[in-house]
């Protein structure tokens, strides 16, 4: 089965980064943007770079947008822009819509008009930091629903020496340990009797109330 192929609408900061991410692991990767100056700018980050008004139905089939297995919609101030690029986009048939929104209201209507994944970008990257001023262990937070998240927590000097039945994560505190990262070996599912070291990083799926609780206590 071939690599799947992305188009990315808007080239803001956010778009020009999925973008060029997505080129450098190798994919075919299409950027579109109204401002022909901005195209120009990103041309080497992306297999395709071109000059289009979004919002316009003819010029998205002009470009081939339905040959895309995903288009990500990462246009930014412009709110009605977004809703109504994802609205045409959804009525042209396009297989897999991940849009970008500003807020709950916009992330709302986006999904009302046709996305199937809406991304907060602003508000994701406003959690982990926020996470990780509360608790410097913290190295990464994902929130994946609106009460749960994913955390990778450093290992302490308390917690490192201990084993995982040791620790008794699901117990004391409702949370589970998915994986341990010890240096470049990531040890998925690990058993009751796994040794955790000092630099080992762990990865903890819960509710956010009770990561927080082992957040402090780690």
């Amino acid at each position: 089965m071939a690599d799947k192929s992305y188009a990315v609408i808007g080239l803001g900061r956010f778009g020009a980064s999925v973008a060029q991410a997505l080129y450098n692991m190798g994919y075919d990767v299409m950027v579109i943007d109204e401002d022909e100056e901005r195209v120009q700018d990103h041309v080497g980050i992306a297999t395709h770079a071109v000059q289009a008004d979004t919002t316009d139905e003819q010029a998205l089939r002009d470009v081939g947008i339905r040959n895309f297995d995903v288009v990500v919609v990462a246009i930014g101030a412009d709110i009605q822009a977004s809703i109504l690029t994802t609205l045409i986009l959804k009525e042209m048939g396009v297989k897999m819509i991940v849009a970008k929104a500003q807020n709950e209201r916009h992330g709302q209507v986006l999904y009302k008009v046709g996305a199937d994944r809406v991304v907060f970008p602003e508000r994701d990257m406003g959690l982990r930091v926020a996470h990780n001023l509360i608790s410097p262990n913290v190295l990464d937070f994902v929130e994946l629903a609106a009460d749960y998240s994913i955390a990778e927590v450093a290992v302490s000097e308390k917690t490192a020496g201990k084993t995982l039945i040791d620790l008794d994560v699901r117990a004391r505190f409702g949370v589970n340990v998915m994986a341990i990262k010890s240096g470049d070996h990531f040890n998925i599912a690990p058993s009751a009797d796994d040794l955790i070291k000092e630099g080992d990083i762990l990865v903890v799926i819960g509710h956010n109330n009770d990561l927080k609780k082992f957040e402090e206590e780690s």
